[in-house]
């Protein structure tokens, strides 16, 4: 599933041809996705003009001049392509597989001419429309907890969520409760850069390492979305350009291999934890 990288580098993607645009034509060409289309959900967005693009955690969040908010989750296989209305891509990514037609669900035209469409193979994505009244307390957002990149995401707050938990640093990092928008490939990066086991439980790790955490989600997301995120099966921008931060990756998928520590002698084991897979060395991530 694409995770915070991912959905940021989306939300740039996109932001250059949405934010400020009136939507002239809106297609759904089946009813639903992973969930049904809200009632008048064609009709509601006809017309509006999108006045900011978002990100939360992993949601998009598009302000629209209507009083609501335009709210889509890429799922698994979620992807947006943009026709026209925007300029090459400045980086020199190698391109995705071009998305199949027949997964081309909702397909949204602009007055700038642009042309956007939102393919969903497995059809695990979905989109919502939004009261702005109730946007604080709708369920997908109402707990989610801060932002990493964002000044609420500190030494102080990750120490108080793990204090005195018996959930494994990893479990309570994936929480979205804890912090919004982390998913197994970057938590695995960042604990591998902390060096602080994926296993122990998160009431057991000190100051300084709760502190080595933090500044190494920020460091790998940071990266993370300078690379254009990490392409592993589906994800793509929104120009389809594919992210290389998969390249980068010291931990995640590396069982068998040496540690990239330096002076580390061990090898990236993998084990699994609620059913995800873990990657981590027993050497130095303590």
């Amino acid at each position: 599933m694409p995770e915070l990288p991912e959905v940021e580098t989306v939300r740039r993607g996109l932001q250059p041809v949405l934010e400020g645009a009136e939507l002239t034509r809106v297609e759904a060409r089946r009813p639903d996705l992973r969930l049904p289309f809200p009632d008048g959900f064609v009709q509601k967005l006809t017309g509006a003009r999108v006045e900011r693009l978002d990100r939360r955690g992993k949601y998009l969040l598009a302000t629209l001049d209507r009083g609501s908010t335009w709210l889509m989750h890429l799922g698994m296989t979620g992807r947006f392509e943009i026709e026209g209305g925007v300029p090459p891509h400045p980086g020199a990514f190698a391109l995705a597989s071009p998305a199949n037609p027949r997964h081309g669900h909702v397909v949204i035209e602009t007055d700038t001419g642009a042309r956007i469409t939102y393919f969903d193979a497995r059809r695990f994505g979905f989109m919502d429309l939004i009261d702005a009244d109730d946007l604080a307390t709708h369920p997908r957002l109402a707990h989610l907890g801060p932002e990493p990149l964002g000044p609420d995401f500190d030494e102080a707050w990750l120490k108080a969520a793990f204090s005195g938990r018996r959930q494994s640093a990893k479990a309570l990092l994936l929480d979205q409760r804890q912090v919004a928008g982390l998913g197994n490939i970057y938590v695995c990066e960042a604990l591998h850069r902390a060096r602080v086991s994926p296993l122990k439980p998160a009431g057991r790790i000190g100051a300084a390492k709760v502190a080595a955490i933090v500044a190494a989600v920020r460091a790998v997301l940071e990266e993370a979305i300078a690379q254009g995120g990490s392409t592993l099966r589906d994800y793509a921008a929104a120009d389809g350009a594919m992210g290389y931060f998969q390249h980068r990756f010291e931990a995640y998928g590396r069982q068998h291999q040496p540690c990239s520590t330096p002076g580390c002698r061990g090898v990236i084991k993998r084990v699994v934890q609620a059913g995800r897979s873990t990657f981590y060395c027993p050497v130095c991530q303590r």
